[in-house]
């Protein structure tokens, strides 16, 4: 079956992870150690989208895990956030190897889990992290620095209406570019300030 209707027919997070762990639709499963699913809970109101899991996470089979995810971690806890209050997941739920860059058709194989995950996660701003899932998610050929620091939304084909989402800079590229933190601290504080408008959101 395709994987737009395997992932549609989904229930819940569980069902869709099970789902994943079955399709054999991206060769990327064969060669990965780990299924690298998600890390949070449904209904978290802010939802990270990176690109592929990392050595660490390969091994854990938990995202945003390595140097990369501690960075992210603090740049959560600066806006008054824990990890366990976000959810955090990847484009792709499987290592490249040697950490290549994701494939068209890597990345289009996993698509339907991952629309269908921002469904059932049903987050209330979207923030894909890094390059290619900024382009993935928001279908465009724009490169990341064009499109941080604005305000952008994301619809998958089966949801009612467009949530927020805001294109951040990879932790892993900021780990190489430290000058660019300054840049992601401008989209951090927005991301706040819009979290802070949703109904229902305690100070932090």
């Amino acid at each position: 079956r395709a994987a737009r209707s395997i992932a549609a027919d989904a229930p819940d997070l569980a069902a869709l992870r099970e789902a994943l762990a079955a399709f054999d639709g991206c060769a990327l499963k064969r060669t990965a150690s780990n299924l690298v699913f998600g890390d949070g809970s449904a209904g978290a109101r802010l939802m990270f989208i990176g690109e592929a899991p990392g050595a660490e996470e390969d091994r854990t089979g938990v995202p945003f895990v390595g140097p990369a995810g501690r960075l992210l971690d603090r740049m959560l806890a600066a806006i008054g956030l824990a990890r366990d209050e976000v959810y955090i997941t990847n484009i792709l739920p499987w290592r490249p190897p040697g950490n290549r860059s994701p494939t068209d058709s890597e990345i289009a194989a996993c698509l339907p889990f991952v629309e269908r995950h921002v469904e059932l996660v049903a987050p209330r701003i979207v923030i894909p992290v890094g390059g290619t899932a900024a382009k993935t998610l928001l279908g465009t050929t724009q490169g990341i620095m064009r499109l941080r620091g604005r305000w952008l939304s994301y619809q998958s084909a089966a949801m009612a209406a467009p949530v927020p989402a805001r294109a951040i800079l990879h932790p892993a590229y900021l780990l190489r570019q430290p000058a660019q933190k300054r840049e992601t601290w401008i989209d951090l504080l927005a991301i706040r300030a819009k979290l802070d408008e949703l109904p229902g959101t305690p100070s932090p």
